[in-house]
């Protein structure tokens, strides 16, 4: 697993992969795992604080995932358009998994 971040993190993982797979499906069931489990803290009566933070915790995965995209975008060697396309899309991404 830690090998995995590291090659995540320096963008050793494929675009497609890394956007696909790591971003769009893995944030996705991370996010809403996430917001699930706040949404129950919420009306169980836990503090809003703390639905607060279970809501975020994925924001450090997101963030490692966005940098991976960008870095894996750099060193993708297929059409420029893809390379150019990935990092944003991923950021809008990103910041709509965390808003939900």
């Amino acid at each position: 697993m830690l090998a995995t971040i590291r090659n995540l993190w320096t963008g050793d993982v494929s675009l497609a992969r890394t956007f696909w797979e790591f971003a769009v499906i893995y944030g996705l069931v991370l996010n809403l795992a996430a917001t699930a489990a706040a949404l129950g803290m919420a009306s169980a009566g836990q503090p809003g604080w703390v639905a607060l933070a279970v809501h975020l915790l994925p924001l450090p995965y997101t963030v490692l995932v966005l940098v991976a995209v960008w870095r894996s975008a750099a060193r993708y060697a297929g059409p420029k358009l893809w390379a150019e396309l990935a990092p944003p899309m991923a950021a809008l991404w990103g910041l709509l998994l965390i808003l939900i």
